[in-house]
């Protein structure tokens, strides 16, 4: 039976197991009392609310303080973590997009399923692209890491906080990347839709947070790549429709910059606030590991499955038939995947501010986070790789899935321990 071919049986089964992942993982953060763990997350209510209120851009100075007020967050002046940009008006410091994104699950009063819905997006791509990659339990599998990892239910219970948000949306364009450059055998319609679908998602993550273009420009190189080599039999109208999605993306936020900051490529934060610099990477490289592995240990996973599909693709890389050109194709996927998230680690582990040693596991990880839903992927080729009968492969990820889960629900209540934020039950 072919890999992620047609002669695959039908997923119901395996997708039920996918929905009792992501059930878990909605099931362990509301059971989990709501509450506010950084200023930052302040600095978002306050833009989140101003957008049920119809404020969509700035406020004046009066309307700024009496929206602090309301919230009870920094009285007598503007929210916490907000600056004045042009006329004496006020918008947060932070990037733009989550409010816009939030402001109707606010609106609605269930702003704590804000960042579920978006979860329930990453796990639907996830499961696409990753059962068109590595057929039956793939999409289980990657599922099942993206929803356990501690990293994911720490960020997915901060109902302010963009994190897991922007994060999911990654995961979700990726997957839908990934099984339009894959399903060959599918329409050139469904395709252009599917991965145009996968941009505007990673597009709208980036309007979230900014530095989530290099995980966008790894996206672009990919499929360009994929065009280029005729390994994926893109069309070229396809791939000028995703490129134009990308230019106009870019367009629009230069255009909204410019408005609401006074530059193209200007942002809200100070200049010198965040930084960059070579020397920040040896000091993050000394701290950061341990925050990782505690945070997201399926990271091993990862890598260990990156290692395996790169020595497989050498051993076989002369072989005719369907072993080689399956050990190509994950070749090229693993290596588009890795670059995904070894842009965003690797920019950040330039970041001066994550250098302080004194700071705790949960406020650093969260810069992190985007990379998940390609760490989760490669994770699922290694789960899914067991030899022999294919029912050890289900059984494989579910047992792996479980154990993380444990993983997960310790590392979620030890991170906000660490940080002197005790996780109190819902009642």
């Amino acid at each position: 039976m072919k890999r992620g071919g047609r002669g695959i049986a039908q997923p119901w089964g395996e997708a039920a197991l996918a929905v009792a992942a992501f059930s878990a993982l909605c099931a362990l953060v509301i059971s989990v009392a709501p509450q506010t763990a950084e200023p930052d997350d302040g600095a978002y209510r306050a833009s989140i609310v101003a957008m049920t209120e119809g404020h969509f851009l700035t406020l004046s100075a009066t309307q700024a303080e009496t929206l602090a007020r309301k919230l009870g967050d920094n009285p007598a002046a503007p929210p916490n973590q907000w600056i004045e940009v042009s006329d004496g008006r006020y918008i947060s410091e932070k990037d733009p997009g989550y409010p816009f994104l939030a402001a109707p699950f606010q609106r609605l009063g269930i702003i704590r399923w804000a960042p579920l819905f978006y979860g329930l997006l990453a796990c639907l791509g996830l499961f696409i692209g990753a059962r068109r990659w590595l057929g039956r339990f793939g999409g289980l599998a990657a599922v099942g890491l993206y929803c356990s990892s501690g990293a994911a239910l720490a960020f997915a219970w901060r109902d302010y906080m963009p994190t897991f948000t922007d994060a999911s949306l990654i995961a979700a364009g990726s997957g839908l990347l990934l099984w339009s450059l894959l399903a060959t055998e599918a329409s050139s319609r469904r395709r252009t839709w599917a991965g145009l679908a996968g941009f505007v998602a990673i597009e709208i993550a980036t309007f979230a947070r900014y530095t989530n273009i290099v995980i966008l420009g790894c996206a672009v190189v990919a499929v360009v790549a994929a065009w280029r080599l005729r390994t994926a039999g893109l069309p070229l109208y396809t791939l000028c429709w995703w490129l134009a999605s990308v230019a106009l993306f870019g367009a629009g936020v230069a255009l909204f910059d410019d408005l609401v900051y006074g530059a193209p490529m200007a942002t809200g934060y100070q200049p010198g606030e965040v930084t960059f610099g070579l020397g920040a990477i040896g000091p993050n490289l000394r701290i950061m590991p341990a925050h990782l592995m505690q945070a997201m240990p399926m990271l091993v996973l990862g890598l260990i499955a990156l290692a395996w599909i790169i020595v497989r693709w050498l051993v076989l890389r002369r072989v005719d038939g369907e072993a080689g050109a399956l050990a190509r194709r994950d070749l090229w996927v693993g290596a588009a995947l890795a670059a995904s998230w070894f842009a965003i680690w690797g920019l950040y582990s330039a970041y001066t501010w994550t250098t302080d040693p004194t700071s705790v596991t949960v406020q650093d990880v969260r810069f992190y986070v985007p990379a998940i839903g390609a760490i989760a992927l490669l994770g699922a080729w290694l789960v899914t790789r067991i030899p022999g009968r294919e029912w050890r492969a289900g059984l494989t990820s579910a047992a792996v899935i479980t154990a993380m889960f444990g993983l997960g629900v310790w590392s979620f209540y030890a991170m906000y321990a660490a940080f002197g934020v005790p996780l109190s039950v819902s009642h």
